[in-house]
């Protein structure tokens, strides 16, 4: 497998993950869509950031919790993916998950998205939140 980092933006504290079990659960979820890990990297950060990236590359205005440039070539999955740490702790309030799960559901949120998965088309929401489910469920048998 290629190598996954972990960045912040040099504002935002990393947060308390497990990178070696992440890289050991985002090969398997690639693998699970007929895909290979190549070069991914996360970097967290902040509310200021993430909208300063979505106005700059893609010309929206609103917050998100990740913003995903897709990089990959054929079966190999590739990208940068920026995660609002704000956007996902606001978000585990809004849907009484805890901060550290919905972390988890945002990182491979943007794995799935390199894999092929869309969220924004009729239908495709529940698609996805199924294959995210899937995913965290995976994570727990690694786990175990």
């Amino acid at each position: 497998m290629n190598k996954i980092e972990w960045l912040t933006d040099g504002v935002t504290p990393m947060p308390d993950i497990d990178a070696p079990l992440l890289e050991k659960w985002i090969a398997a979820v690639a693998k699970t869509h007929n895909r290979i890990v190549g070069p991914l990297t996360y970097i967290f950060c902040d509310d200021p950031k993430i909208i300063e990236v979505n106005r700059q590359f893609l010309n929206h205005d609103y917050f998100t919790d990740i913003i995903t440039f897709d990089y990959s070539r054929g079966r190999m999955v590739s990208g940068d993916m920026f995660i609002s740490l704000d956007t996902v702790l606001s978000n585990s309030e809004l849907v009484g998950a805890t901060y550290q799960r919905e972390l988890l559901r945002v990182i491979i949120h943007g794995v799935l998205h390199l894999c092929g998965i869309n969220d924004k088309g009729p239908g495709e929401r529940e698609i996805m939140e199924n294959f995210e489910n899937q995913a965290l469920v995976l994570l727990d048998e690694i786990k175990s």
